[in-house]
């Protein structure tokens, strides 16, 4: 599957930031309002994290929406690798503004440069494989295409988006179609041209997606050993894509056994923020 590009995102963008200055901000930041309204004030953000930037889109938006009147000046890009302490944007404009913006465009800049920053970290480990490593879709609800799109810049590549653009067979699927050929056929039947994916717990398994005519074999918690056997029997007739059990100690052994994807719900899942801080000045 393609991934997502920011072009694509214009509405979702959009859309993420007026939930967020709505749950945040509500009737009005009856704080901001002890500061005079024609205060002009500037700020600077700054990394306490070494990370790699993802969110900048939507740092933009939240003060567009808030107030045009505030001008956003980035000394990164989305895909950059930032060190602690670096400058990330200034920011001029109603200090009102400045301060009601704050929280939402760090929460979008802070969570999604987390998902590029761990995405970057697992990239790294197998940089010199040709495997590539997915997201999967256990993200936080509502922000899905966002954190998707962080993933591509930390370097990964995205799984399907939903439910809807590819098939992924798993075994309660299976179970209720009536076996892997019939599921396999089923999907091709329903929507011709869409990727059938299917899940396999073993090798036997694996033949039968094969004869199927399965385009992406998912190999489920198969050991290392079992992997290879997938790779040499699979022969390049579909992907294989090595799934279960992927951490920082067992990412490096799964790419050299010769798949072509592992997928990693860390990647979206168990995301620490960046630590981000705004000093105002008048």
């Amino acid at each position: 599957m393609p991934n997502l590009r920011l072009a694509d995102l214009t509405a979702e963008i959009e859309a993420n930031v007026r939930r967020a200055l709505l749950e945040d901000i509500g009737s009005g930041d009856i704080t901001a309002q002890l500061i005079p309204a024609e205060r002009l004030a500037k700020a600077t953000i700054i990394t306490r994290d070494d990370c790699v930037i993802s969110g900048t889109a939507w740092v933009d938006s939240v003060f567009r929406q808030l107030d045009p009147r505030v001008a956003v000046h980035w000394q990164v890009s989305d895909g950059d690798r930032a060190r602690a302490n670096q400058v990330l944007f200034n920011l001029e404009g109603p200090a009102r503004s400045l301060l009601s913006g704050e929280r939402s465009a760090l929460n979008f800049l802070q969570m999604l440069s987390g998902v590029a920053t761990r995405s970057q970290f697992y990239a790294d480990m197998v940089a010199d494989t040709q495997v590539k490593l997915l997201d999967t879709r256990k993200t936080i609800p509502g922000l899905r295409l966002a954190q998707k799109y962080a993933v591509t810049c930390g370097g990964c590549h995205n799984h399907r988006i939903g439910l809807y653009d590819a098939f992924l067979i798993k075994e309660n699927h299976i179970a209720a179609c009536g076996g892997i050929p019939e599921a396999i056929s089923a999907a091709h039947r329903i929507a011709p041209g869409k990727p059938v994916e299917i899940e396999v717990e073993s090798l036997g398994e694996l033949k039968e997606a094969l004869d199927g005519g399965a385009d992406i074999i998912m190999l489920d918690e198969l050991s290392l050993d079992d992997m290879r056997e997938a790779v040499r029997l699979n022969a390049g007739r579909a992907k294989l894509e090595a799934s279960g059990g992927v951490n920082e100690s067992t990412l490096r052994v799964i790419a050299e056994t010769g798949v072509d994807y592992i997928s990693i719900g860390t990647l979206t899942k168990d995301i620490k923020a960046v630590d981000l801080s705004m000093r105002l000045s008048l």
